[in-house]
């Protein structure tokens, strides 16, 4: 195929994938999905909106032989108030996610709320493809129609970890602006511009049924007038109002911005970056960080290196909320269970809603109380201190889209 057809059929596909994943995102409930979860009846109120703390969407994901891992970080960021939507890629089997469905439904407070859903059939992902932009896009929308009371969106891998409880994370965003939207992100391009946004690259994932990897044109695109590119971290905490923006897309600039990112390299280190910072509406609600611990090798690779016990002082004094990447059952997970979340082995971590008496027979969030009344413990500290310099820095507008 020659250059001048290579080019025209990326061009072509860019169209027709966009608008694939354009109509799977309005969708939100699409015969790719559907969902184990419980309807027991609540047995205490969950109270949402202002007066009330704050409550998050977690979008946690994972491939094949991730069931183990992804369960364990669900009890870790587990909440009542919360709402949660897990992910095992298309790589996984019916049968994991079976296992993993079935599992999670065997926590009680979780068969009472029923606020975790697994996605049952999920789409594709391939490796430096778009698919992964579009599986962030139709969990938001899915976590959107499912539940209208939570405030922010948090994207975790299966390697991922919290580094406190749910009730710090709660306790210290309970000060937060609710539109605020932690997400790494710069203006200044570098490298990645001749490597990650100019080529032309096209994601099989979209539209194939087999894994493949992605291709690419033999010609570069020249940068958008219409717009200018923002990149930054993937792992992002996005505001509600932002995400139904993104999802829902009043003016064009959501769909606009797809369109070009389906053809990026890498798109979720560029989509939600690019659309918040030009869109008048959100770009001064840009907090410039993810609240992510991550140490990189350097030069550094396509992920952080894997963080071991020699990590852990530094980890936990970093006051992020969240560090990555850890090898499955890890010593330095055994040891944020022990000294932070206090969390014993296939248990959620205990806040002030768990009532029942604690000891090794008995889980002490077997039963509850009122699941709106929190109890921050010492490493809220350290997270308020590294959230007020964000916040600091917000508010002399040296981090608004730069």
């Amino acid at each position: 195929m020659g250059a001048e057809k290579k080019w025209l059929f990326a061009l072509f596909s860019a169209a027709f994938v966009s608008f694939l994943i354009f109509i799977s995102t309005i969708c939100g409930f699409s015969s790719s999905y559907y969902a184990f979860s419980s309807n027991n009846p609540l047995t205490t109120s969950v109270d949402h909106g202002p007066g009330h703390p704050p409550s998050f969407a977690y979008y946690i994901s994972g491939g094949r032989g991730d069931r183990d891992r992804i369960f364990r970080l669900l009890l870790a960021v587990y909440h009542p108030r919360n709402r949660y939507l897990l992910q095992i890629g298309a790589e996984g089997t019916d049968i994991e996610r079976r296992n993993l469905a079935a599992t999670v439904n065997s926590i009680p407070a979780i068969r009472a709320f029923g606020n975790v859903d697994v996605v049952g059939k999920p789409d594709r992902l391939s490796y430096m493809g778009s698919t992964h932009i579009a599986a962030a896009l139709r969990a938001a929308s899915i976590l959107l129609k499912m539940d209208n009371g939570w405030d922010w969106f948090i994207t975790l891998s299966a390697m991922d970890y919290p580094l406190m409880t749910q009730d710090d994370l709660s306790h210290v965003f309970s000060s937060v602006r609710r539109d605020l939207n932690f997400i790494d992100h710069t203006g200044d391009l570098g490298w990645k511009e001749g490597q990650r946004i100019q080529p032309v690259v096209v994601d099989p994932g979209l539209y194939l049924a087999r894994r493949t990897q992605i291709f690419h044109a033999t010609e570069k695109r020249p940068l958008p007038e219409a717009f200018k590119v923002f990149t930054g971290s993937p792992w992002v905490i996005l505001s509600r109002s932002f995400l139904e923006y993104c999802v829902f897309g009043w003016d064009n600039l959501p769909r606009t911005l797809l369109m070009y990112v389906t053809n990026a390299m890498l798109s979720q280190e560029v989509y939600f970056h690019s659309v918040v910072c030009n869109a008048p509406e959100f770009k001064n609600t840009t907090v410039n960080g993810d609240l992510r611990y991550m140490v990189w090798d350097n030069p550094p690779k396509m992920e952080p290196h894997f963080l071991t016990l020699s990590d852990y002082e530094e980890m936990v004094g970093s006051g992020a909320a969240f560090a990555r990447q850890f090898q499955k059952d890890d010593p330095v997970l055994d040891m944020v269970d022990k000294n932070i979340l206090k969390r014993g082995r296939n248990r959620a971590t205990p806040g002030a809603w768990c009532s029942a008496r604690k000891s090794w027979l008995m889980d002490p969030c077997s039963q509850w109380g009122d699941v709106n009344v929190l109890k921050p413990g010492p490493q809220v500290m350290v997270l308020n201190q590294s959230l007020s310099r964000l916040l600091d820095e917000w508010k002399l507008q040296s981090s608004h889209c730069r």
